[in-house]
């Protein structure tokens, strides 16, 4: 299946060094990666906390808000301000 995802520059630097020494692609070493992620979360024993309650003061979008323009809301949840 074909994703994006954003990635470190440093990672993808390393990544890329990965990839070419192992004559791989970047994709297959990701996979293994994250299945060797996986597999050690697995074996980690896992504590479930609540999920917190959030009752906010106002309710409805911000001023200014388009839910259709993903990088505005990307830069918000950065805390980058929009210009207006």
């Amino acid at each position: 299946m074909r994703t994006t995802v954003n990635i470190d520059d440093q990672l993808l630097r390393e990544l890329k060094i990965i990839a070419a020494r192992e004559d791989r692609t970047i994709g297959s070493v990701l996979e293994d990666a994250l299945r060797a992620h996986l597999e050690s979360e697995a074996v980690r024993p896992t504590v479930r906390e609540p999920w917190p309650t959030f009752i906010p003061s106002k309710t409805g979008l911000r001023p200014g808000i388009d839910l259709e323009d993903r990088h505005a809301i990307m830069d918000l949840l950065d805390g980058i301000e929009p210009s207006h």
